[in-house]
């Protein structure tokens, strides 16, 4: 059952980064939550900090006119009887067909009542992928 939820939540999240859907991929997180990358940190805390940040994203993505997402590489564990750990390795398709960018994410997820959300990313470069205990391809 856990697999099956969270196959549903990152499949809702790349539809969502994939149609520019600000509302879609807000729904995927627990507010507050972290966005880390190797240049910045972000907390978001309101629905408004997530169409900022989210809308600076979807213009870099529509100015490499993405084409597709893929997620390469998707596995998570358990870690309490709420959080989920989860990576994924993901490549982003530019309009001519090439990767414009690939790395990996670590989501820390959070069930509260059934309902799946992320509280906390980290990207990273490829190299720092992790093969966690529980399959997650979709």
């Amino acid at each position: 059952m856990n697999r099956i939820k969270l196959k549903e939540l990152f499949k809702n999240y790349q539809n969502a980064f994939l149609q520019y859907d600000l509302d879609g991929v807000s729904r995927c997180y627990h507010l507050p939550c972290t966005l880390n990358t190797p240049d910045k940190v972000v907390l978001l805390t309101s629905q408004s900090d997530c169409q900022q940040e989210f809308g600076a994203i979807f213009t870099q993505l529509n100015d490499a006119k993405t084409s597709d997402i893929i997620a390469k590489k998707a596995s998570f564990e358990q870690i309490s009887k709420q959080v989920y750990l989860v990576c994924i390795d993901w490549d982003f398709i530019d309009g001519d067909g090439q990767v414009f960018a690939d790395f990996t994410a670590i989501y820390h997820v959070l069930d509260v009542d059934g309902g799946l959300s992320i509280i906390n990313v980290i990207s990273h470069e490829l190299a720092s992928s992790l093969t966690l205990t529980e399959s997650l391809c979709w």
